[in-house]
Parts: structure tokens; sequence; C-alpha cells
């Protein structure tokens, strides 16, 4: 059994959850998401509570149990309280700052960057060196995260460049000359 999937969703009472031909709807105050059920996961929902179970134990539905579980909290958990990603910006030069809603870099390149996020995805630079990203939907969230970072990566000499927060970047020794 999955140790995931066997997990109880509480649904907090400021969220209305509806299941409706395997179409899970959730709707909070931060907005709205629904997801899809796959056919071989059951569910029972009851009082406030989410369960899910497989019908049988063939290896592609024992991965969609867990999977099914999570998308299903994270939805949840997303219209109540909503998802947040911190970025850091290190480097000499280096900075972001906001342009009404959207987000221009300065990366060390010979231009600057304007980054218009996709709806439903609120970006804030509280200082120049720091990006904070909001959303309801994780996985759009991550990707926005993503997106960004990979506009330039930390390197390994110095860790110049963009990196979540939390991330180790682990450092090389550079060239030592040798007499």
């Amino acid at each position: 059994m999955s140790r995931v999937g066997k997990k109880i969703i509480v649904i907090p009472d400021k969220v209305q959850v509806k299941i409706e031909d395997r179409l899970l709807k959730a709707k909070g105050p931060k907005g709205e998401l629904s997801f899809r059920l796959p056919e071989e996961i059951d569910y029972v929902f009851e009082n406030n509570t989410l369960s899910f179970s497989r019908q049988d134990d063939q290896k592609r539905v024992r991965s969609l149990h867990g999977l099914t579980r999570t998308e299903a909290y994270n939805a949840i958990f997303g219209v109540s309280e909503g998802f947040t990603k911190t970025l850091l910006i290190e480097g000499v030069g280096f900075k972001v700052e906001m342009k009404g809603k959207k987000l221009l870099l300065s990366l060390g390149y010979s231009h600057q960057i304007l980054l218009i996020p996709p709806d439903g995805i609120t970006i804030e630079a509280p200082t120049p060196t720091q990006i904070k990203i909001f959303g309801i939907d994780k996985h759009v969230v991550g990707l926005v995260a993503a997106k960004i970072r990979a506009l330039r990566p930390p390197e390994p000499y110095k860790g110049k460049g963009i990196r979540y927060e939390g991330e180790y970047v682990r450092r090389k020794a550079g060239k030592t000359s040798a007499k």
C-alpha cells in the first residue's frame, strides 16, 4: 500500500470540494482549481475528509495511487493557502526590479530581461536580490521559478547566478598557478 496514497486529506472549512464525473473541483479564498481523477483510483468523500484507494496492484495503478492523492492535496492546499517559491540572486551588478506587474532582470548580459508572469502568478521583488513567486497551482509556480533560474543558473566557481532559497551550490576550486 502506498504510504502517501493512504493518507487522509482533511478539507479546511474555507474550502469547498465537489467531485462530479471524476472531476475534483476545489474552490477557496485564493481561487479555484480542478483535477481529473483516474479511473483506476477509487475515492471516499465524507465528513470533510477525502481518501483514495486503488482497485488492483498493477505497477501503473500503484504509481497513480500516491500521485492522485498528492494532486488532490495540492489543489486543496493551493486554493486555501497558496504556494510560494523564493529565488536569490548573487553576483556583482545582478539585480531585479518590478515594472508594474512585470519583472525586469539585470543579470550581466548586454541587455535586460523583461519577464511577464502567466495568469494566476504574482511576482514580487522585496529586495534587489530576491524574487518571490506566488500562485495557487504548485506546478505553475515551480515552472515559473525554474524558467527564471534557467536565465542565469548558479556557477560553481564564484556562486554567481540565480538559485532557490536554501539551495546549496557546490563550489569548485579555481585554477592554481604552479611555480
